[in-house]
C-alpha cells in the first residue's frame, strides 16, 4: 500500500532525526514509524493488521541487527506475504554485509551519503522508484 507507512529501523538518533528532517523536505506523506533496533521492528510487523509502504533499515544495530530483522522477517510466512520493501541503508558498505543481504532478498542497499543533499537524493529515489514499482500488495488498501 502506496500509503502505508515507512518503517524507519535506526539506532542512532541523528541518523532517525536527519532521516525525518529529509523525508519531510521531500513532502513525503508517508508517517514515519521509527525503530532502535530490529527486535522493536520485528514486534511491531508481527503485531499490526496495516500495510506498511516501506522499511528502511540500517545493518549494525543492538539487540537485533538489520540483517537478522530480515531473515526473521523472511522466516514468517504472514510477513513474507506482505512483499514489504525492504531497504538497507547503512553507514557500512561492507562486502559480506550487501554480499548476505541480497542472499537474503532485499530490494536494495545503499551506503549513506555523508551530506544531507546527498542522503535527500538517495530517499527520493527510493521512494519515487517504490511509489511507481508493482509489487504483490501494492495496490491493496
Amino acid at each position: 500500500m502506496k500509503n502505508g507507512s515507512i518503517i524507519l529501523v535506526e539506532d542512532d538518533t541523528d541518523d532517525q532525526e536527519l532521516l525525518v528532517n529529509v523525508f519531510e523536505s521531500l513532502g513525503v506523506p508517508n508517517e514515519i514509524q521509527i525503530f532502535e533496533n530490529g527486535h522493536e521492528a520485528l514486534l511491531f510487523l508481527k503485531q499490526t493488521p496495516s500495510q506498511p509502504f516501506l522499511i528502511i533499515c540500517d545493518v549494525n544495530m543492538p539487540i537485533m541487527n538489520g540483517l537478522e530483522l530480515r531473515r526473521q522477517i523472511n522466516s514468517n510466512q504472514l510477513l513474507r506475504r506482505k512483499s514489504i520493501p525492504f531497504i538497507f541503508l547503512s553507514t557500512s558498505g561492507e562486502a559480506n554485509a550487501v554480499i548476505e543481504a541480497y542472499e537474503l532478498d532485499v530490494q536494495g542497499f545503499f551506503v549513506k551519503e555523508r551530506y544531507f543533499e546527498g542522503i535527500q537524493y538517495q530517499i527520493k529515489q527510493i521512494v519515487e522508484y517504490w511509489k511507481h514499482c508493482k509489487h504483490p500488495n501494492s495496490e491493496k488498501q
